[in-house]
């Protein structure tokens, strides 16, 4: 027998069992029992549908959450990181600031400015400005994205990677599994550039994941550096 009290209790406030999913489990499977294995309750089997139902669009309520915090983190964190980008007064200063702040808050663990030029690359001025700058030949961006493959090159490429070589990433080549590489237009005239986030994380950059934050990125890296430039 039910103790008294309970017996009220539940009398008095039944939408407390009614809100408890494992309570309201347990009943229906004693519902089930007294009936017997020769009685389907349709209406039961209805219940675990709709809960199985409800399960899933509670997962996937959860997932778009986290998606849209996530995209809302990014965002932020892109946003912080023009900002950055914006304060210099210098090219040097930019350079190092690029290095520096914006890598950390982008939370990436190497970046590469790769500026195509016909001059020799062991020029002292380009030394000067730190590992950041990687001057290179004409027709390195376009070979370094493709890979030796002959499909069309994307704006943003994201893949894992382990480099073959040091060429890019000097001393850091042996720890970079994952990179973005944004191609940089830098207008009539002027050979193409290449801006390399480089991380240890293997799965911090993936083919999978959105660009449409890192091309805004770039778009606007673009356009500072073409003030550079001039």
């Amino acid at each position: 027998m039910i103790e008294p009290d309970l017996r009220d209790r539940i009398l008095s406030e039944p939408e407390v069992l009614l809100e408890d999913r494992d309570v309201m489990n347990a009943l229906v499977a004693a519902n089930e029992r007294a009936m017997g294995n020769n009685i389907i309750d349709l209406r039961g089997i209805a219940m675990q549908r709709l809960e199985t139902r409800l399960e899933r669009l509670e997962d996937t309520h959860r997932s778009v959450i986290a998606a849209a915090y996530e995209n809302l983190a990014g965002t932020n964190q892109v946003h912080r990181a023009i900002l950055q980008l914006l304060d210099p007064l210098g090219f040097e200063d930019f350079l190092r600031t690029l290095a520096g702040d914006v890598a950390a808050t982008l939370r990436v663990d190497c970046v590469r400015l790769v500026l195509e030029s016909r001059a020799e690359a062991e020029d002292p001025a380009a030394r000067r400005l730190g590992e950041v700058l990687h001057v290179a030949a004409p027709g390195f961006v376009s070979r370094y994205i493709s890979g030796g493959r002959t499909s069309p090159l994307r704006p943003v490429t994201l893949r894992q990677t382990m480099p073959e070589s040091d060429a890019l990433y000097g001393d850091r080549a042996g720890f970079i599994r994952s990179e973005a590489l944004m191609r940089l237009d830098f207008g009539p005239g002027r050979l193409p550039g290449m801006l390399v986030f480089g991380a240890e994380d293997p799965h911090h950059f993936k083919p999978t994941q959105g660009t449409d934050l890192l091309a805004f990125f770039a778009g606007i890296f673009e356009r500072t550096m073409r003030r550079w430039l001039a």
